[in-house]
């Protein structure tokens, strides 16, 4: 166990807390309450629905990932990177942290302004990578996406958006089954992460979700996250773009930034998971229950495609 300590306190000081703090990177290896309700349950995957571009979200799976692998688990980390870039992450996931660092800009993460590629996630899958470095069993994978043709005609004739998140759903449970893993963490846009058919506000065709596809592989537990509001950080139509009937945005149209968030609930405590029927109301019926990560702050891509100034 003080091995996996030091790794977080030494191998990446920027990445959580204090480098000469063991009581804070203490702090980072414990799991929020309400982690005993979903060990109770033993779901083979425990999937955290997000919404992309804050430090919380990705810090409090860090924490999780970390609380588990002190117990002696072994943990799949699910990541919402291409999947087809998978191959050449398990490349960089075995070599040293300068390695890894070197190879993500290259893997989809440089330019992408998102909130899936920030400094929180980077934070996330180095403060991983240092356990496994310091002995413990955990690993990585990037499901987001099809990972080639041959899977993407086995879901071509799904509706909508039907073929990503079957694929989605293909690729965690196929990484899953490497390996005997006592926990598959997985970390997604909360659309994928609901449990009932996603039907677009505007229109169009519903879809099932990942989370739906993946409880055909194994035993699920889909959390929303909730916060207090803040800053995230996303790409948003700017305010003087026109947008015209039947045309695509373009990027000219687009702004990605930090913006002001309102929040979605108010809870006067710390970081939380809630399941149950109280909390799945919470969840208007379309998650198990809900995770609570209060007041959020808006955190910036990892790699810019130009110097931020």
């Amino acid at each position: 166990m003080k091995s996996l300590l030091a790794a977080i306190a030494i191998c990446v000081p920027a990445v959580l807390l204090a480098q000469d703090d063991p009581a804070a990177a203490q702090a980072t290896c414990t799991a929020p309450d309400g982690w005993e309700d979903i060990l109770a349950q033993n779901p083979r995957f425990v999937v955290f629905g997000e919404g992309h571009g804050s430090n919380e979200s990705p810090d409090f799976v860090a924490r999780l990932v970390c609380a588990e692998a002190q117990r002696g688990q072994r943990v799949l980390l699910a990541i919402e990177h291409a999947a087809a870039q998978n191959a050449a992450l398990q490349q960089a996931w075995a070599g040293p942290r300068e390695g890894l660092i070197a190879a993500l800009p290259e893997l989809g993460w440089r330019g992408r302004e998102d909130g899936v590629a920030s400094e929180a996630m980077l934070r996330l899958v180095l403060s991983a990578h240092a356990l496994k470095q310091a002995g413990a069993a955990v690993d990585i994978v990037a499901f987001n996406g099809t990972r080639d043709e041959a899977q993407y005609r086995r879901f071509a004739n799904l509706p909508a958006q039907g073929p990503h998140e079957a694929a989605q759903a293909e690729n965690i449970a196929e990484a899953a089954a490497i390996a005997p893993y006592d926990r598959v963490i997985v970390l997604v846009g909360n659309v994928h992460a609901q449990i009932t058919p996603f039907a677009p506000s505007g229109g169009g065709e519903a879809f099932e979700p990942m989370s739906m596809r993946l409880a055909a592989y194994g035993s699920v537990i889909s959390l929303n996250m909730l916060d207090a509001g803040g800053t995230s950080w996303s790409c948003r139509l700017k305010p003087d773009a026109r947008r015209v009937p039947d045309q695509p945005v373009t990027d000219e149209m687009i702004r990605c930034a930090a913006y002001e968030d309102k929040g979605t609930a108010t809870y006067d405590r710390p970081a939380f998971i809630a399941i149950g029927p109280s909390a799945a109301a919470a969840a208007a019926g379309r998650f198990h229950g809900v995770f609570w990560v209060g007041a959020i702050t808006a955190s910036p891509p990892a790699f810019p495609a130009e110097p931020r100034q």
